[in-house]
């Protein structure tokens, strides 16, 4: 292929650093740039998306004049603006059918994995969804995007986000400030997620007449939940008989997602996550649904799904040589 119209070095980087990045993330593909003119070599799928990186890559370089390589990771990621933005042929073509909805200054929110697709799916069929996986694999950011389309849609009224308040190396008594003080760095990834989807006025109003609504899990209790969308993020250190308080407080209208990551569990040692629980004895009834995300759907950095891959590696390893020890001591 071509690449006439742009500065090769700004293109390739030096000794073809941004070319390396292309290659790590595609080692499937044979990659060789020699001028304005580069070579792929592949199987045709493979090479095919090495191609529309790199167009990706052209197009970011004309239009900002520059090119970083934190820019070719999150295109390579999914999460680049510039892969955001749809032509009109593309939309005629039915590729805008995994927009969730239009953010801020228009961005387009996207399912952009098979699972988050699917999650759309499932909670267009089902009242209650359990999302769980690793970190960055955007259930959080998917959940909160389906919540803000209901609104938007005018299919519920409100939406509350909530999450359990649990410290994982501080102590809330410790943090400066009032309760809201202490609590809201606990809440912060739901308010980024806002902060993508509203603009800040029309956020500040929602926020400011309780449309949508940020608090934590223990706030809960005692309330009924309808006409509302609702998220529990971060439900593996609810326990059992919180998750059970939460999911009753469901009104007749109510939709609801809780997100969870089992090997992110903050709990005390004496106390025992509900969230596998929950799954386990809830996701037989008609109405409620389990997805599982994977390293598969990991949509940050291009490192992260190694870094997920390796601790699951050692988690293995380090329950398989407790069992063989166990084992030894019984013989």
């Amino acid at each position: 292929m071509n690449v006439e119209g742009v500065e090769l070095v700004d293109l390739y980087g030096e000794k073809n650093s941004k070319i390396d990045i292309l290659k790590n993330a595609y080692p499937t593909v044979s990659i060789t740039s020699r001028g304005h003119k580069i070579k792929l070599k592949g199987e045709k799928k493979d090479t095919q998306d090495v191609k529309h990186m790199i167009e990706s890559m052209i197009r970011v370089l004309k239009k900002h004049k520059t090119l970083t390589k934190h820019d070719i990771e999150d295109l390579i990621n999914g999460t680049h603006q510039a892969d955001l933005e749809v032509s009109d042929s593309e939309a005629s073509n039915g590729s805008s059918s995994n927009i969730i909805l239009h953010g801020r200054n228009g961005r387009m929110i996207k399912a952009k994995t098979r699972n988050q697709k699917k999650m759309v799916e499932l909670v267009e069929r089902n009242d209650i969804l359990f999302a769980t996986g690793p970190a960055g694999t955007g259930k959080t950011y998917t959940a909160v995007a389906l919540a803000v389309k209901a609104l938007k849609n005018k299919l519920v009224r409100k939406i509350i986000l909530t999450r359990p308040a649990v410290e994982a190396g501080e102590n809330l008594g410790f943090l400066p400030g009032d309760l809201k003080d202490k609590i809201d760095p606990y809440l912060r990834p739901l308010y980024d997620a806002l902060d993508d989807m509203l603009p800040p006025d029309k956020l500040n109003y929602f926020m400011q007449n309780r449309i949508i609504e940020v608090a934590p899990l223990a706030f809960m209790r005692g309330r009924t939940l309808d006409n509302a969308f609702i998220i529990l993020d971060e439900a593996q250190n609810a326990t059992s008989p919180q998750i059970k308080m939460f999911l009753t407080r469901l009104g007749p209208t109510a939709k609801c997602i809780i997100t969870g990551d089992m090997s992110q569990i903050d709990l005390p040692r004496n106390q025992r996550s509900g969230l596998f629980n929950a799954i386990k004895i809830l996701c037989d009834i008609e109405g409620i649904t389990n997805l599982k995300l994977t390293t598969e759907d990991v949509v940050r950095h291009r490192l992260v799904k190694q870094i997920i891959d390796r601790y699951e590696t050692d988690d293995t390893r380090r329950r398989e040589e407790k069992k063989k020890r166990d084992e030894e001591g019984d013989e």
